[in-house]
């Protein structure tokens, strides 16, 4: 693969540049309530050397009842300068899955200005498979000053995909999978309707990745957006269950330069829920 600090990093450029001074690592690790499993706990009995902790759930916009939506950008900055994480460092975030939430603390960054942030590929599972070392000591942190500029064009609401649906003028990608998107696999938080946004089209985001957790490479990327009839000479807008894995999506776009694309943050917890949004089933 090649290495793009801005979008995806392999497990030896992480290993070759682990002593760089600026160089700061985010554990992302995020497990569905489902999964009966502790991110932070597993977090504090192994992780790549140096990491902090980047808590999904905690680090949101309070003020609203959907999961885990953008914090506002004064509590982005609160946390990460909490954190060590500030202006001039370049910014590797991972998680335990392979490829999975990691994705969403990219799209966060780059939602706040901040581009100098890549995506481990193959995540934790690659780092320990090779023999890369872990430790379970919280690093020492400094505090570092941080600036952001909220990019708004990289987020949609549900009433900016509403229009976007009618007017057929971006390309929404769903990243859910097939059965959710047809409406006959159960959805996973209850109160939910199933099915998929009218127009919406179909691009797992399971589909992207080799066996191994790594992401395809971009001719493999293409292929895969192709063959879901997305049209790419539109803006894309993706979505999924509650903003997660839709950007995997965006990343993958991103890997391809294809840039003009937004990720619907409210995504099926929020459409899901209020019945006046028309919704479709089956796999078209």
């Amino acid at each position: 693969m090649r290495d793009d600090p801005k979008t995806l990093v392999s497990t030896g450029w992480l290993a070759a540049h682990l002593a760089d001074p600026d160089l700061r690592i985010l554990d992302a690790s995020w497990h569905m309530p489902a999964a009966g499993r502790d991110a932070r706990a597993e977090y504090l009995a192994a992780h790549i050397p140096g990491a902090r902790f980047f808590d999904i759930d905690e680090i949101s916009d309070a003020r609203s009842a959907l999961p885990h939506m953008a914090p506002p950008p004064e509590k982005f900055i609160a946390r990460l300068r909490a954190m060590g994480v500030g202006d001039g460092h370049q910014v590797v975030v991972y998680d335990s899955a392979g490829l999975f939430s990691a994705a969403r603390v990219w799209w966060l960054f780059r939602l706040m200005g901040k581009p100098d942030i890549a995506v481990l590929d193959g995540g934790l599972p690659k780092w320990l498979a090779e023999g890369h070392p872990t430790e379970d000591m919280a690093p020492i942190v400094r505090d570092r000053h941080m600036t952001v500029q909220r990019q708004a064009h990289m987020v949609r609401d549900v009433t900016q995909v509403a229009a976007a649906a009618k007017l057929n003028d971006h390309e929404i990608l769903d990243a859910r999978s097939p059965g959710r998107f047809a409406g006959i696999e159960a959805e996973t938080r209850p109160g939910l309707r199933s099915g998929h946004i009218p127009g919406s089209k179909n691009i797992h985001y399971a589909s992207l990745l080799n066996a191994d957790g790594t992401m395809k490479d971009p001719e493999a990327l293409r292929a895969v957006f192709a063959a879901a009839g997305a049209d790419l000479a539109k803006p894309v807008i993706t979505t999924c269950g509650s903003g997660v894995t839709a950007a995997i999506l965006n990343l993958a776009l991103e890997r391809i330069g294809h840039n003009r694309h937004a990720l619907y943050d409210g995504s099926w917890a929020e459409w899901g829920m209020y019945g006046d949004l028309k919704v479709a089933t089956g796999t078209a």
